[in-house]
């Protein structure tokens, strides 16, 4: 039996930390940003609008858009000894031209020329080397080893498809392409006694300065003609020096800063003009079409922590004002949860916040914010009244649906922290799990919580707990490699199921006769719920450990995910895989299947949540 491919529906996600990752096309209203291995476009304005560029294996580490808007480039990172790929695609058509291989370990720093002819790439540190490629072929033209020290970024000029300028730690050279003899020779530009790190550059619109963006926080102003250092500036450095850089109509630099300002920089005194402040590090910043008479203009900027604004620069009143266009989870997300029958929303959490979405719009609806604390754990009580959490700090915290207000708190619920929750059907109860490997019932009243029971005999972490409908018993996973079944009347324990294993999901079949479980083996395994038996094994994958299962609401198909990246759907009595769904850059944390059964929503360790089409197992006639 064949394993057909699981369909995309959408990403909520964006990666940050890619250097410059963000790209607006030239027709003004398509963005273009990387997101682990995907490449995501979408319409400026409109997250649902979603289009996706997969081939890469890896989390892709840079991009570069054409001039003319047809080509987009984008490199990745693979492992050590392995070829990084570049790729170029047809954004026309939407798919993969060509896949170039000869950096190694990684991509650095990728350029068009002006023309769309050529395509420069830079190597990371393992590789070193600059490369130029005819992107009507696909094929190199010619290649150089750059300076002995590690080289950052590339830039092809903006007048001549001949000649482009390399920078990065202590190191600045302009190089002569020479297409005919497929030779390219660099030359040094002389910086004097300075010695920066340069991590962005910008070349102005005639090629007669590079501005150029250092760790140090100053902008360098060189001359490329004589190829000597002219300025620097500002006078007050940007903390955390300058990541990013873009040109302004005017011929201004915009720099985005290590530690959230965005700042406006004369490119003769290289004086501030304007600055304002986003929160988390610039990463990229990109100028859009919004050009007005009296010299004002709007750009887009993204920031480190996934977050995307649209910034508008008043020129009369010299002031800049940003505004949220879109946001994202920045760390590993660790749950995902759907209120009772209800599928138009679910919640994530992850390090510091809790964050609602709505599952159709792919926007955020409600962000719970506790500082410096990651939550580990969320589930809706079951009459939807409030969403409950457990964090690192040991805390269990209850919070209002739709004002995200605390409504209360169990202090020292468990000492090294909350693993696992869930709520009991009658709304009464909470059971939790913690990193010690207690499993505790709480009571839950209108004004106070306290607890029942305390039932310890896991060794290890809690890692899911799964409670059956009557609510009178729960089923607890734990990494000692046991789950035990409780009784929630007598809270002792009824059975125990032992594997070799760290488990770290478990389910009950909807009929609740057998339990699903899974974990660092690799193995999917069925037990009896009544006599603690495996009944079935299943390999769940080859190569990594499994982290998350779902099971559909009529019983008939698992969904698992885990170290490989790939979301699985099985058929629960046949025990085939058969769909698959790849686009996760890290580890796959947590998979949902929605209560209506329309979708499946899995989260990874990259911070990206993705929704697929639950496509239903075939049943055998």
């Amino acid at each position: 039996m064949s394993t057909d491919m699981l369909p995309l529906e959408g990403v909520i996600g964006f990666g940050g930390n890619v250097k410059s990752g963000l790209l607006l096309h030239p027709d003004g209203s398509t963005l273009i940003y990387p997101l682990g291995s995907t490449i995501v476009i979408r319409e400026k304005g409109s997250p649902k609008s979603q289009e996706f560029l997969q081939g890469h294996s890896d989390k892709v580490s840079c991009l570069a858009l054409s001039n003319s808007g047809r080509y987009l480039a984008s490199g990745q990172i693979t492992y050590m000894g392995f070829c990084a790929d570049i790729i170029i695609w047809d954004l026309e058509e939407r798919k993969l031209l060509y896949r170039m291989s000869l950096h190694k370990v990684k991509v650095q720093s990728l350029s068009f020329s002006y023309d769309d002819q050529y395509l420069a790439s830079l190597g990371g540190q393992d590789d070193n080397s600059l490369v130029v490629w005819d992107v009507e072929t696909g094929l190199a033209k010619c290649g150089s080893p750059t300076a002995n020290d590690n080289v950052l970024t590339v830039r092809f000029f903006n007048t001549t498809s001949n000649k482009l300028v390399t920078a990065g730690s202590s190191n600045m050279d302009v190089w002569d392409f020479d297409p005919i003899n497929r030779k390219i020779r660099p030359t040094g530009c002389q910086l004097g006694q300075i010695k920066r790190v340069v991590e962005t550059m910008v070349i102005d619109h005639q090629d007669e300065f590079v501005y150029c963006g250092t760790t140090s926080g100053d902008l360098l102003q060189v001359s490329l003609g004589p190829k000597l250092f002219n300025n620097s500036g500002p006078k007050q450095k940007i903390p955390k020096g300058i990541l990013c850089a873009a040109l302004t109509p005017t011929g201004d630099i915009i720099i985005g800063g290590g530690d959230g300002t965005i700042s406006i920089i004369g490119h003769s005194k290289l004086n501030v003009i304007c600055s304002i402040k986003v929160g988390s590090s610039v990463t990229s910043i990109v100028m859009t079409n919004d050009v007005f008479p009296d010299g004002s203009f709007g750009f887009l900027c993204a920031t480190a922590h996934c977050n995307m604004y649209y910034v508008r620069y008043f020129s009369g009143e010299n002031k800049m004002v940003a505004e949220l266009e879109q946001t994202n989870h920045y760390d590993v997300i660790n749950d995902i949860a759907f209120p009772h029958n209800y599928s138009k929303l679910f919640a994530t959490c992850s390090t510091s916040d809790i964050r609602i979405w709505h599952s159709q719009e792919y926007r955020e609806l409600l962000r719970i914010q506790v500082p410096n604390i990651t939550c580990n754990c969320v589930s809706f009580m079951k009459d939807g009244k409030s969403i409950i959490s457990g964090w690192s700090d040991g805390k269990i915290r209850a919070f209002g649906p739709q004002s995200g207000k605390l409504i209360y708190t169990i202090n020292d619920a468990h000492q090294q922290g909350v693993t696992a929750i869930v709520g009991s059907n009658d709304c009464r109860r909470v059971i939790s799990g913690g990193k010690e490997g207690q499993v505790r019932v709480w009571r839950i009243g209108p004004q106070s919580q306290s607890m029942i029971a305390s039932m310890k005999e896991h060794k290890g972490p809690v890692n899911a707990i799964e409670l059956r409908a009557n609510d009178s018993e729960c089923v607890s996973a734990s990494s000692d490699g046991s789950c035990i079944i409780w009784d929630l009347t007598r809270f002792t324990r009824n059975n125990s199921l032992f594997a070799s294993t760290f488990f770290k999901a478990i389910l009950y079949h909807p009929d609740e006769s057998q339990l699903v479980t899974t974990g660092t083996d690799r193995k999917i395994t069925y037990w009896d719920a009544y006599d603690g038996q495996a009944i079935r094994i299943l390999d769940g994958s080859d190569s990594a450990e499994l982290n998350a299962l779902a099971i559909s609401p009529d019983g008939e198909a698992i969904v698992s995910g885990g170290g490989d990246k790939d979301v699985k759907v099985w058929g629960y009595d046949e025990g085939h895989c058969y769909f698959v769904g790849r686009g996760h850059s890290g580890a796959i944390t947590k998979v949902k299947i929605s209560p209506d059964r329309s979708m499946i929503v899995s989260c990874g360790s990259e911070g990206a949540i993705f929704i697929w089409e639950n496509l239903r197992p075939p049943v055998d006639q």
